[in-house]
Parts: C-alpha cells; structure tokens; sequence
C-alpha cells in the first residue's frame, strides 16, 4: 500500500522528520494505556499529519509562530499571550514548543484542552462550511458597514 502524498511538499526533506514521528506512533500503539482507544493507528495517522502541516520549521516541534498560522487559517486569531497559555497548557508549563508526544497526548487525553478543541472545531469547520470559489461577489458602496 502506497503512503499517502502530502500537498504541502518538502517530500525528501520530510522524510527523517516522517520517520521520527512514526516512531513515536509505534510507542502510543504498544501503550497499554491506550490499548481501549479505537482507531488508535488511523488517529495516529491523521495526527501525524496535522502535525507536521504545522511544524512550519521541521525541527519536530510546533513553536508559537506556528500555533499563531494555525490559528489564524482556521480564521480564529489570537494574542501571544493566549497563545503561550495554549501552549502552556499543551506542555504543562514546561516548554515554549509543542512536541509530537505532546501534541498526541493531548489528542488522545480525555481532558478538555484547548489544542484538542481547536483541532475539532478545524474538522467541524471544514467539512461544514466549504469554500466558496470563483470572485467574491459584487458589492456596491451602500451594502458596506
């Protein structure tokens, strides 16, 4: 079975950090403690995407600036100061910087943080309110606020 392709390319220079995260993947699945989740591998998979589209840098940690992208492409922008908390709360206060292990931990934890609400409120709006394309629509100076 052929691995699937990523839009965002980078494709040789992905490869170790690909490697890295499958890994890590490997770890969850043999964790007992997450031996009752179902679906564990195909989460794991969609995780691992998700998470290297936002390691802009590919250093295997998503960093503010990054967590500040995804936040403005979902279309919900935050201050820094939010964002640190974000982070803070991912990392417990520990780093400045998401790490994989983290980021899953968090995706697959059942308390309620505010990365995992993100990432659903990311794939609720996606498949809710598709893209409008072609021009916006015509306006006159009237119709404007």
């Amino acid at each position: 079975m052929a691995a699937p392709r990523r839009p965002s390319g980078g494709g040789l220079r992905r490869a170790p950090q690909d490697g890295r995260l499958e890994e890590i993947n490997k770890e969850f699945l043999c964790d007992p403690k997450f031996s009752d989740e179902e679906d564990l591998e195909e989460k794991l998979a969609v995780f691992k995407e998700k998470y290297m589209e936002f390691d802009l840098n590919n250093q295997g940690e998503i960093d503010l600036m990054s967590v500040k992208r995804m936040m403005e492409k979902m279309g919900v922008p935050k201050t820094h100061l939010e964002l640190k908390k974000m982070i803070s709360e991912v990392t417990g206060g520990v780093s400045e910087t998401i790490s994989y292990q983290d980021f899953v931990n968090v995706m697959l934890g059942k308390r309620s943080a505010v990365l995992k609400l993100v990432m659903m409120f990311e794939g609720k709006a996606n498949e809710s309110n598709p893209r409008p394309s072609g021009p916006p629509p015509e306006r006159d100076i009237a119709s404007l606020p």
